[in-house]
């Protein structure tokens, strides 16, 4: 192995890791103030860094049509798959809200045999099948809680952010030829993050900002600073040096991640049968990934 692979390896594994974590950064981020507050300015600083590293780069502003895919995407994987993954946190646990992430590419299934023009292979099939099996093992010891209408809403947001998060992917595909999906990531942020800021402003559910913790800020910055700066500029170097197929393994490897660090640094539960759903789901994803030739690592990621 080269010198570079080494340090395309060593970036691989920084993803894995800080995207993982990054779960359990978001549930801290929320803990002591509104979600919708926090989201809003994660995003606008993060999307701040990278307009302003492209423009001092030369590159020139989005014109006419160039703005509907931005917009579009903002919406989609910002505002509301970001926004309500990070409220359904705030309600479940990081681990749980990981695996529900995870499973974004079985509803690409649903949504193209929905939208036919596209023959859904077989093993796509057995794929959904045996990952959402995977999640009825995870919520097996949950079904009490499931009662709870404030767990069971945190659920239901994150397949919702996870179905967002699939259409967001399919758009960024038809449009990935007409735009720079790692130049527009920046506006995308930045406009979802100024929208999500004034309609919480409008909605009432702020807190001054004098009064948010210095504990809740250095969450925050984690996010912004780690997760969506510093670990996607290892993405993309991953991305450049090492084959896609290898890339993409940091999809499978980020919920497990995300249980145990949940349950290492916040004390969520970890079980066998956490642990045994987890996987179960995650070799569903793969052979779903697999029938439908769809690399996860090409498309924008959710918890960048």
């Amino acid at each position: 192995m080269g010198k570079t692979d080494r340090k395309a390896y060593l970036a691989l594994a920084l993803v894995c890791l800080v995207w993982g974590v990054s779960w359990v950064g978001t549930k801290e981020a929320i803990r002591y103030m509104p979600t919708f507050q926090m989201v809003g300015i994660r995003q606008t600083l993060a999307g701040s860094v990278y307009v302003l590293y492209f423009l001092l780069r030369g590159s020139k502003l989005p014109r006419g049509k160039e703005w509907y895919p931005i917009l579009l995407l903002s919406f989609l994987n910002f505002m509301v798959s970001n926004g309500l993954a990070s409220w359904g946190v705030k309600l479940t646990n990081a681990g749980l809200s990981a695996i529900m992430g995870a499973i974004f590419p079985l509803w690409l299934v649903i949504i193209l045999a929905f939208r036919g023009g596209m023959r859904i292979p077989a093993m796509a099939w057995l794929g959904i099948l045996i990952g959402f099996g995977g999640v009825c093992i995870v919520f097996y010891e949950h079904l009490h809680e499931l009662f709870d209408y404030s767990f069971l809403g945190g659920i239901l947001l994150g397949l919702a952010a996870s179905l967002s998060w699939a259409f967001g992917t399919l758009f960024t595909k038809e449009f990935s030829t007409h735009f720079n999906p790692y130049h527009s990531i920046g506006w995308q942020m930045l406009i979802s993050g100024v929208t999500v800021t004034v309609a919480a402003q409008i909605s009432g559910e702020v807190i001054p900002i004098s009064e948010i913790r210095l504990y809740t800020w250095t969450a925050i910055l984690f996010l912004v600073i780690i997760s969506s700066i510093i670990a996607f500029v290892a993405y993309l170097y991953a991305l450049q040096k090492l084959p896609t197929s290898v890339v993409s393994l940091y999809a499978y490897i980020n919920p497990i991640v995300a249980v145990f660090a949940g349950n290492l640094l916040t004390g969520e539960p970890l079980t066998v049968l956490i642990l045994t759903g987890s996987l179960v789901t995650l070799v569903g994803v793969y052979i779903v990934n697999r029938a439908l030739n769809y690399k996860i690592s090409e498309v924008v990621i959710e918890e960048a």
